[in-house]
């Protein structure tokens, strides 16, 4: 089971750690927004991502399991966002380690849908022009706002067998693959449906709001869409529709797969895009044992009346046992058994935008 949770709010990032039961340690960078963490298991090195309201997206790092705190330089553009414009970092929004032989690399998804990597452990960043200049983000109708300014990229999957293979996923333009670190980029959305647009199956200008890799089986592919659930079994060249059919919204933001079970993944939905609350107002996680034919609520313990929490893309996470979700209204629940039981851990929070587990 996990023993160690790193919470992010808009005020700041909590520490809590697992005695007999779960208790806040520590609060870093109070008062202030974060957007993204990152524990980095081959360094023990974590990385917080914070929105300064005048300055602008920062980025830190700790090698010291949060005892001390170093800022390091955010990534910079030096590209057009169009034509006269140029691009400016509006947020991080994911990281994630490049793979064991590339023991420093880092990649960064950012907020104009940008990809950045590091071959020193973050001390500087370059911009993955190959993604950046990709045909397709020209396109106002591929690459586009929702209820964000720009596009952004939130989803980073490297491949564990083969780290020259990755997919990122933007909002909104949809899932893209490279098999040659970067390199080139193809976009993987044979399957999905943009339900918000003329034409639903069209081939960029979707809206992944989370994308997983199956860890023991990479070809296994799971997002949380702005549409429904989506698997893919081979690698992303396909995808299927894999929401309930009734009963319940295919729409939210996270998704939890299985470590050791492609089959098995948790979702924790919302009712509508205009309204995003949970369904008849019962916070509810749901549960699939086979890869998505039926669904199951796992809500023992979770308010089955007049709550309004939504969790966000980065808000629900898995370790073992163990699931941890937090709300935008600073709810933060925890269940040992994958969902069987949950317990309410913190109620006084903030707005939670990211969870990790360690």
């Amino acid at each position: 089971m996990a023993n160690l949770a790193l919470v992010g709010t808009s005020k700041g990032l909590v520490i809590l750690r697992y005695h007999e039961n779960w208790k806040i340690e520590k609060v870093h960078f109070i008062g202030l927004p974060i957007t993204m963490i990152f524990i980095d298991n081959r360094n023990d090195c974590w990385w917080c991502g914070i929105s300064h309201n005048h300055w602008g997206q920062k980025l830190h790092r700790s090698f010291d399991s949060g005892k001390n705190w170093k800022e390091v330089p955010t990534p910079k553009f030096v590209v057009d966002y169009s034509p006269g414009q140029l691009a400016k970092l509006n947020k991080v929004w994911v990281m994630e380690a490049a793979g064991k032989s590339d023991p420093n690399g880092l990649w960064l998804g950012a907020e104009p849908g940008a990809l950045f990597y590091s071959a020193d452990n973050g001390d500087h960043f370059e911009l993955v022009e190959s993604l950046w200049n990709h045909p397709s983000r020209a396109n106002k109708n591929q690459w586009f706002s929702t209820s964000s300014k720009y596009p952004f990229l939130h989803s980073i999957q490297v491949h564990p067998e083969n780290e020259n293979h990755l997919y990122v996923a933007i909002s909104c333009a949809g899932v893209f693959e490279s098999k040659d670190k970067g390199s080139n980029w193809s976009a993987k959305n044979n399957g999905l449906i943009a339900a918000y647009l003329p034409e639903p199956d069209v081939e960029i200008g979707h809206d992944p709001h989370l994308l997983l890799m199956a860890p023991n089986n990479p070809a296994v592919l799971w997002q949380q869409n702005h549409c429904g659930i989506f698997r893919s079994t081979n690698a992303g060249d396909q995808w299927d529709l894999v929401s309930p059919k009734e009963g319940i919204p295919n729409y939210g933001f996270p998704i939890a797969i299985d470590e050791k079970d492609p089959k098995k993944a948790w979702v924790i939905p919302a009712h509508s895009d205009e309204q995003r609350i949970p369904n008849d107002l019962k916070l509810e996680v749901y549960q699939t044992i086979d890869a998505g034919k039926h669904w199951v609520s796992k809500s023992n313990g979770l308010p089955n009346e007049f709550a309004f929490d939504l969790v966000l893309r980065h808000g629900f996470k898995k370790l073992e046992h163990t699931l941890m979700f937090g709300s935008t209204n600073g709810n933060l629940y925890v269940s040992e058994d994958e969902g069987e039981q949950w317990e309410l851990v913190a109620q006084n929070l903030v707005k939670i935008s990211v969870v990790k587990l360690v």
